[in-house]
């Protein structure tokens, strides 16, 4: 069952656009109004399991029925924005690649234009989020910052004079799978000792299961960092372990970048200072070459995706005309 976070307000007529951002875990869908804000928030499991033509099938599924809502709630639907997670060809709407879902080479642009009769815009997850974030959130005032989202997989994105810079072929920003431990644990993606693989939600779920087998069903990320919180040895280990890793990752990042802010987001941001006071001390000890600069989770949490897919399919319609 689609789980509604937010009571739908009465549009009255006004424009909006629906919006999804497509996890590995779960899709988050919206109504967008022309200032950036959900009017109406849901979301539906992904499916993964099921296969990427059936997670396919459930993101187009989803658009259809948020623009039915949109209506329901008085609204007149403009455009679509769509947001995965992997490699995307923003230019052709092609979702190229994504280890999470195991998709390749899917037109989802034309996919959801097609289905709801309105034209559509397809991004980067983490890139959007970084556009989200940079209108409406923690890099408003700043011009130049490094977007960090953790959740399922782990990705970066540089903000450059206010645009998220998406690199020559669509993969810039890739800091997942970057190797921080060379040996160490198998990513998704085929390579081993990928910061994804040791500081991500399935990482830390999968390393405190080894570490302390047992619950049934295992642990998820967020019960871990509460374990931690709460004192408990084993799971403070394994989150200082993912933590260890996740700082080098990002030395690595800042090293390449130089940026004057630091914005982390996605769903183990919300472990707050369970997650930022241990990280600036390990950025600060481990520093040598690197400025640190100031270190900020993201104002917008984990709705930045969903609001910055709602932003693209806006800019979408500005630039029709």
């Amino acid at each position: 069952m689609p789980h509604v976070n937010i009571t739908p307000s009465d549009l009255s007529g006004a424009d909006c656009v629906v919006a999804l951002d497509v996890g590995g875990t779960d899709i988050k869908g919206g109504v967008v109004d022309a200032n950036g804000g959900l009017v109406y928030s849901e979301r539906r499991p992904t499916g993964r399991t099921d296969g990427p033509n059936a997670v396919v099938a459930g993101i187009v599924d989803f658009a259809e029925a948020l623009r039915d809502r949109a209506v329901e709630i008085g609204g007149v639907p403009r455009a679509a924005g769509v947001v995965v997670p992997g490699i995307v060809n923003d230019p052709a709407g092609v979702a190229v690649w994504s280890a999470s879902i195991q998709w390749r080479e899917v037109p989802l642009r034309s996919l959801v234009a097609d289905r709801l009769g309105l034209p559509a815009a397809l991004s980067h997850d983490v890139r959007t989020g970084a556009l989200a974030e940079g209108r409406l959130g923690a890099g408003r005032d700043c011009d130049n910052f490094l977007f960090v989202a953790i959740g399922t997989g782990l990705a970066s994105v540089l903000v450059l004079n206010g645009r998220p810079y998406p690199g020559a072929h669509g993969q810039a920003g890739e800091i997942g799978h970057i190797t921080v431990r060379p040996g160490g644990g198998k990513c998704t993606c085929g390579a081993v000792g990928c910061l994804e693989a040791h500081f991500s939600g399935p990482a830390i779920a999968h390393a405190f299961a080894e570490a302390a087998p047992g619950d049934d069903p295992p642990l998820s990320a967020a019960q871990v960092v509460a374990r931690v919180a709460a004192g408990d040895r084993v799971a403070a280990a394994v989150w200082g372990k993912g933590l260890s890793a996740f700082a080098d990752g990002l030395l690595t990042g800042l090293a390449l970048y130089d940026p004057k802010l630091l914005v982390i987001g996605g769903g183990l941001s919300l472990a707050g200072e369970q997650l930022f006071n241990p990280l600036r001390t390990l950025l600060a000890e481990r520093a040598v070459v690197q400025h640190v600069p100031p270190l900020v989770t993201a104002a917008l949490g984990d709705e930045a995706g969903c609001r910055g897919a709602g932003l693209i399919a806006w800019d979408t319609l500005e630039v029709r005309g």
